[in-house]
């Protein structure tokens, strides 16, 4: 199983924040949150919103460290990229 990071240089809600994607399938990813505790509302169409302080513990649970734009290129290539505005099917 490997998953990607991007580095936490997403602002939002008094934060910075990661992606965390798999370029294999939304099952792999969700089963790899799932044993960190990442809860499922922290999924938005296509990645983890990982805040900062959780960064460290990701990667030490065997994320790869990519940037922001590998982790495009890794969800385009894997044919997993939801962008805002495409309805997305319910479970995956």
């Amino acid at each position: 199983m490997t998953v990607y990071i991007d580095p936490p240089t997403w602002p939002g809600h008094g934060r910075m924040w990661s992606h965390l994607v798999s370029d294999v399938s939304f099952a792999e990813l969700h089963a790899f949150a799932d044993e960190l505790g990442v809860p499922r509302r922290a999924f938005e169409r296509d990645h983890y919103d990982i805040p900062s302080h959780r960064y460290a513990d990701v990667v030490a649970a065997g994320a790869v460290e990519v940037s922001s734009r590998e982790v495009v290129r890794l969800l385009h290539g894997a044919g997993l990229r939801r962008p805002k505005g495409r309805e997305q099917p319910r479970s995956s």
